[in-house]
């Protein structure tokens, strides 16, 4: 009998995640190994009276189903689980053998575990798996999700904050519309406002944000805000460790700044000329970059061991968080959804532009696929939550932006794209091909509406369209004509 024959016969349930052991008389000893993992994953079903050999199962029954029953609620109920367990008991009967299934629901407080916390589990797979140790320090931090940082240190004070900090913050504020009623109160109320302190009182935030590296190390130990450059695509290829890594910074909005300066240097920022002469910076892609680092900062776990870090490589740039998501990703992107674990940081970079309102950065960091063409990564274990951009070399940025350059300085651009498009043959860059899809699917669209489709100005879309006349060709007027694509 297969997995699905058997879910057919049990066809009243929607079996998601089941686990059979055998039962004739006794419960199996590993029957706790797998309530532990279904509570702390997602949870599951129990089924008692079937053996599985690989794929198949055979149905062989159990013997005396209220014993069993009466056993496996009586444990959970005892002392041996740390928590009170709302397990859900159903009994079945197939092929004139009697089944009994236990569903254990996913748990809010975790860690689970029966006897001391070293037998906590998790599901990984269709397995059990004994978690680690950093897995189990997790849990506990995860039970004050969104607290911890919003604690007050005791007997602690603004003194402890590096002052210029704060200032240099309060001067990015300056520059927003945000907090106008507050620009010109002093430190004490400011800080007070914002959560960096509460009665007087550091919190962890405030300290993290602003504080001085003595105070901050005293307080948390584990803080660290790494960024590397590496001169390879992986840290096997390259000859040297890295080229550049950020020196320690006393606090969160010291390392950000530097950070942010280097993010500049890594992607386009093309500067388009307005018709009425003004010239204006789409920093679209750099402002990706800001996204995900903010996320970073506001989603890490400070006080664990495991070191955030940005590792910047030649074709692709990653952000390395420990612990993981709330959520699976595919739950996240695509809606609005807010789950801060530091939520006064969060604040505070929304404050200053640096973060998206809350519940929109995980679709921000995925329009890098439409700035770009290049598709992020975005993956989450138990141990590191990872996202990933791919990148442009600097020596082919640099290409791009002394092409740009001369074709904007001169007035026959277009006869200069159209040899371009001819050397380079049927090589098209990522920004092409958005433009060649889009003429697909609207061969009537004009250059205006494909410039607002991904986002670019329309001078950057006559720019390219010169360049693809091997592939591409417009067919009748300006206004009322069509494209059409060169097979």
């Amino acid at each position: 009998m297969t997995k699905d024959e058997l879910v057919a016969k049990l066809r009243d349930i929607e079996w998601e995640d089941f686990e059979v052991k055998e039962a004739k008389s006794e419960l199996p000893r590993t029957i706790w190994e797998t309530v532990s993992a279904f509570s702390n994953t997602s949870g599951g079903w129990i089924v008692l009276g079937i053996k599985q050999s690989g794929k198949t199962f055979e149905i062989q029954g159990v013997g005396n189903i209220e014993k069993l029953e009466q056993d496996f609620l009586t444990t959970l109920r005892s002392e041996k689980f740390n928590q009170r367990l709302a397990v859900t008991s159903k009994s079945y009967y197939i092929d004139d053998k009697r089944l009994l299934a236990f569903y254990v629901p996913e748990v809010e407080m975790k860690p689970v575990y029966y006897n001391n916390p070293t037998n906590t589990f998790i599901r990984m797979g269709s397995g059990d798996q004994r978690a680690t140790e950093g897995e189990i320090r997790a849990m506990f931090r995860d039970q004050s999700f969104g607290k911890k940082t919003e604690e007050t240190i005791p007997e602690s004070g603004i003194e402890m904050l590096n002052l210029d900090t704060l200032r240099s913050y309060r001067y990015a504020l300056s520059q927003t519309s945000n907090l106008i009623e507050y620009r010109d109160v002093d430190d004490v109320e400011f800080c007070e406002h914002v959560n960096v302190t509460n009665k007087g009182l550091l919190t962890y935030a405030g300290l993290l944000m602003f504080g001085k590296a003595p105070y901050v190390l005293r307080y948390v130990p584990t803080f660290c805000v790494d960024y590397i450059e590496i001169p390879a695509p992986t840290i096997q290829e390259a000859e040297v460790r890295y080229t550049y890594r950020i020196p320690e910074q006393e606090n969160i909005w010291e390392a950000v700044q530097i950070i942010l300066r280097r993010f500049r240097t890594l992607v386009d920022a093309p500067i388009h000329i307005k018709e009425d002469g003004f010239a204006t910076t789409d920093e679209s892609q750099y402002n990706v970059l800001r996204e995900a680092l903010a996320n970073m900062v506001m989603h890490c776990d400070h006080f664990d061991s495991l070191r955030s870090c940005i590792r910047v490589y030649t074709d692709h740039i990653e952000f390395m968080n420990g612990g993981s998501f709330p959520l699976p990703v595919k739950d996240i992107l695509g809606k609005v959804y807010s789950k801060l674990r530091n939520p006064t940081l969060a604040k505070l970079f929304r404050y200053v532009g640096i973060a998206e309102n809350a519940g929109y950065g995980m679709n921000k960091l995925a329009s890098w696929e439409r700035l770009t063409g290049t598709i992020p990564m975005i993956e989450s274990d138990r141990t590191y939550a990872t996202v990933s951009f791919p990148l442009k070399s600097a020596i082919q940025r640099k290409g791009e932006t002394v092409s740009d350059a001369k074709n904007e300085g001169r007035n026959e651009g277009r006869n200069e794209g159209r040899n371009e498009g001819r050397k380079e043959g049927r090589r098209l860059t990522p920004r092409q091909k958005s433009i060649l899809n889009i003429i697909k699917d609207n061969p009537s669209i004009s250059m205006v509406e494909i410039a607002d489709k991904i986002s670019v100005s329309i001078s950057t879309i006559e720019r390219e369209i010169p360049k693809m006349t091997h592939i591409l060709r417009h067919i009748g007027p300006k206004k009322g004509g069509h494209w059409e694509i060169i097979k």
